[in-house]
């Protein structure tokens, strides 16, 4: 069948493009670099189209290759130190998951919180449902974190069935041998494993403008898993600002930020969990705001 349906496409594919086309190098296994970069980019979004396929636009976008900026042993250690204080939750074990702007997985890790080294087996696929959340609706204009989409999509509010849009990739989320769940080799990467979740624990990353993916922690309630994620970008951006502020895009959280919002703190007062909130009823003490890990590490 492969031989049949190789003998197809050279019959309608010009052998110019096929040359053309097998001298383009690619990024992963999922699209090709474009071979004449910004020319076939004239919106800027980092995606071109070439001989017939979608294409990477190599260098387009600054930082984009988030795969590539961020290792898996970064993000660990960024996990690992995010997890090293209280959270105003349980202090669980967490996962957490990095996805590029095209959704694909680049890293999945887990470390140990306050309390215990082992994490809720199903936070794992929750992690990376969260990173895809927060990925799939930002952009340049607004970050908009898990935690702020809680109350839109309640019954009745102006995003109602957006948490059953974009379901799992359960062949993605599930294949492979667990026992390399969490590691370097987790069977999650380089797959896009899709999902919507609607409660803390998934944030935006930017890069001079541009969002060039996302991470999403889960593991612990959904108040605190928005706290680590939170501090885990801060983390990350000790070398290179991935932070919405540090490329001038706002959210409609505290602040003009993508955090949470809870209606006794920065909400709108009435009492009821509604516009962009958050329930504060997570076990535990949720914190009214995100401590800054500057203050928090005495630097």
């Amino acid at each position: 069948m492969k031989i049949l349906s190789r003998l197809v496409l050279a019959s309608v594919i010009p052998v110019a493009t096929v040359l053309s086309f097998t001298s383009v190098s690619f990024a992963d296994e999922h699209a090709p670099i474009c071979a004449n970069g910004d020319l076939t980019d004239p919106d800027g979004d980092g995606w071109g189209y070439e001989n017939g396929v979608s294409c990477l636009v190599n260098g387009a976008v600054s930082g984009g290759d988030i795969c590539g900026k961020i290792s898996y042993n970064q993000l660990t250690t960024a996990l690992q130190q995010a997890l090293a204080a209280g959270n105003g939750g349980l202090d669980f074990a967490m996962w957490a998951t990095l996805v590029d702007r095209s959704g694909v997985v680049c890293h999945v890790t887990k470390a140990s919180g306050l309390v215990g080294d082992d994490p809720w087996p199903g936070s794992r696929v929750i992690s990376a449902q969260k990173a895809n959340t927060a990925n799939a609706f930002s952009n340049r204009q607004l970050a908009l974190s898990t935690a702020n989409l809680y109350a839109p999509v309640r019954d009745g509010a102006s995003l109602f069935g957006l948490q059953a849009s974009n379901p799992v990739d359960t062949q993605v989320a599930y294949r492979g041998d667990g026992s390399a769940f969490g590691t370097a080799n987790d069977p999650m990467r380089g797959g896009r494993v899709g999902g919507v979740n609607v409660f803390g624990g998934g944030v935006p990353l930017y890069y001079n403008g541009d969002v060039v993916g996302a991470i999403g922690v889960s593991g612990d309630t959904s108040c605190a898993d928005h706290n680590i994620a939170w501090k885990l970008r801060e983390y990350l951006s000790a070398s290179d600002d991935y932070t919405p502020a540090g490329s001038g895009v706002g959210g409609v959280g505290p602040g003009g930020t993508d955090d949470i919002i809870f209606d006794a703190s920065g909400g709108d007062g009435n009492g009821d969990v509604d516009g962009f909130e958050h329930a504060a009823n997570c076990p535990g003490t949720p914190l009214d705001f995100v401590p800054n890990v500057a203050l928090e590490s005495g630097s």
